[in-house]
């Protein structure tokens, strides 16, 4: 019984280092357009990732993402969309259709990914790190709708995870970007 605990006690260890050790930049998305982004491009920067849709109350948050990424996007900050249609249909499109929406209505030059889900069977292998504890090492975490954040720092960890309701420009999200 007690080899059992202490086997028990260290593959729960290994797991969750194995876990700590994994990174956001360890994942290559597809962009808008259909090209491999392997995310370590942005090693050295703090990045805000958001799931988007075209047709949801909170669309207008484009703006204050744009915003923000204009305002700090420089050298070490950068926002990444990635349309997503887990939610009442509300991103419907295709990438093309959806690039074309977000340029035109927003002027969104931050950079855009492709279509996935982020919730689901069929959710993409990035959130799925960073919805859950064992894939981040940090934290479980629930896409509740349409435009969650989540904060990942400049070593590609897990930082923190917001709703929706969350104001791109909030003290919390300006504070730690500049921080």
């Amino acid at each position: 019984m007690k080899t059992f605990f202490i086997t028990l006690i260290l593959t729960i260890m290994v797991t969750t280092a194995q876990a700590q050790q994994k990174s956001f930049y360890d994942f290559t998305v597809k962009t808008i357009d259909g090209k491999d982004l392997p995310l370590s491009t942005f090693k050295g920067k703090k990045v805000l990732v958001v799931n988007v849709a075209s047709k949801c109350g909170f669309t207008p948050q484009y703006t204050k993402l744009e915003e923000l990424y204009k305002t700090y996007g420089e050298d070490n900050f950068v926002v990444i969309g990635f349309p997503a249609n887990n939610f009442l249909n509300q991103e419907p499109g295709s990438n093309e259709e959806i690039k074309s929406f977000c340029t035109q209505n927003y002027g969104v030059t931050f950079p855009m990914m492709a279509k996935i889900s982020v919730k689901g069977k069929d959710i993409a292998p990035l959130y799925k790190w960073l919805t859950q504890k064992s894939e981040n090492g940090v934290k479980d975490a629930t896409v509740g709708w349409n435009f969650h954040k989540f904060l990942i720092d400049e070593k590609g960890h897990w930082v923190s995870s917001h709703g929706s309701t969350t104001d791109p420009l909030s003290k919390e999200i300006v504070g730690w970007i500049i921080k």
